[in-house]
């Protein structure tokens, strides 16, 4: 039977001892009833004020009866309270246990700084994808909201030093800026930027202006969510086909197709070949979309002559069996 359970029965136990008590004493002795309620509490916690008015024989009878009565659900009562009390900071403590175990495991994740909107939609599709995401949130009821879905959290200032280094920003694969004002959010990048100037930032920015600020800071891009909305609406109205498969290759009910990134390492066949050569839509069935040097701009839709050379990304189309396949041809 769950606490819930037992509360309500020790509930419904005490109310029915008093006002049995009540009843009995109004009846048996013909008391009034604030004088048989106010005789029931007395016998009920044991203070002993003795008896408000002479007992009958009768009377003494029932109050035996009722002392026992008392006596058994109050301290049912006490009993359940404490058992509650005692399973609460259990819970708590190796809740915190288990928090500090999986933070300090942390490595190659994802930190996501505020737990609002579009911080819980950024760890949704994260997780969704088998990453490993970290919360950074000061609100306590946002926290609980983590901890609930199981997320590492770690309740502090985003833009605190102690508080990123508890989320281990030192092995993170990069770090999203979401909380709700531009002005925190800008601190966070500074911050975060200062302590590793190789990691991916995104931020969010809720005005326009801001966006300069942030990528001055250290982001590595911005997203606006209003500019994001109002930019989707208009591609809605003038080319609604296009989003419509893009909604239905990459949005909740995907197909079997994604764009992903490989990167090609020294060790792979296709180093020094050009892309007609190496025959990557033949041997993994993708389509190369660019291609983006270890320095330099992205070739969108490169031509068949493009060199492949060590530090490449290649960005492609394609389901997750091809994409495994090509990520297998860029590192052998």
């Amino acid at each position: 039977m769950s606490i819930r359970k037992r509360f309500y029965i020790s509930l419904v136990l005490l109310t029915f001892v008093v006002l049995a008590g009540s009843a009995g004493f109004h009846l048996i002795e013909g008391w009034t009833w604030f004088d048989a309620f106010y005789m029931t509490l007395t016998t009920m916690t044991t203070v002993g004020y003795g008896e408000i008015h002479p007992l009958s024989h009768n009377g003494r009878v029932f109050n035996s009866f009722l002392i026992v009565l008392a006596v058994f659900s109050v301290g049912f009562t006490i009993a359940l309270l404490s058992q509650a009390l005692l399973q609460f900071e259990f819970r708590k403590a190796f809740g915190r246990r288990r928090m500090e175990r999986e933070l300090a495991r942390l490595s190659g994740h994802y930190i996501i700084c505020g737990a609002g909107r579009v911080g819980r939609t950024v760890a949704r599709e994260l997780r969704t994808r088998g990453e490993t995401v970290v919360f950074i949130e000061k609100s306590p009821d946002r926290a609980e909201w983590a901890i609930g879905e199981k997320i590492p959290v770690v309740v502090g200032s985003a833009s605190s030093d102690d508080s990123l280094k508890h989320a281990h920003i030192d092995t993170a694969k990069g770090l999203v800026a979401a909380v709700g004002t531009d002005a925190e959010n800008l601190y966070i990048v500074l911050t975060a930027r200062g302590f590793r100037s190789d990691l991916k930032i995104i931020a969010r920015a809720s005005e326009e202006e801001a966006i300069s600020k942030l990528l001055r800071a250290g982001a590595s891009q911005v997203l606006s969510p209003y500019y994001f909305v109002g930019n989707r609406i208009a591609q809605l109205l003038l080319r609604p086909n296009v989003l419509d498969f893009i909604d239905a290759a990459f949005g909740t009910e995907r197909l079997d197709v994604e764009i992903g990134e490989v990167r090609i390492e020294t060790n792979s066949p296709l180093v020094g070949k050009t892309l007609g050569d190496a025959a990557i839509r033949q041997r993994a069935d993708v389509i190369i979309l660019g291609v983006k040097p270890e320095s330099g701009p992205l070739l969108f839709n490169p031509a068949p002559e493009t060199a492949i050379r060590i530090g490449d990304t290649l960005i492609v189309v394609g389901g997750d069996t091809q994409l495994k396949k090509l990520e297998a041809l860029a590192a052998v």
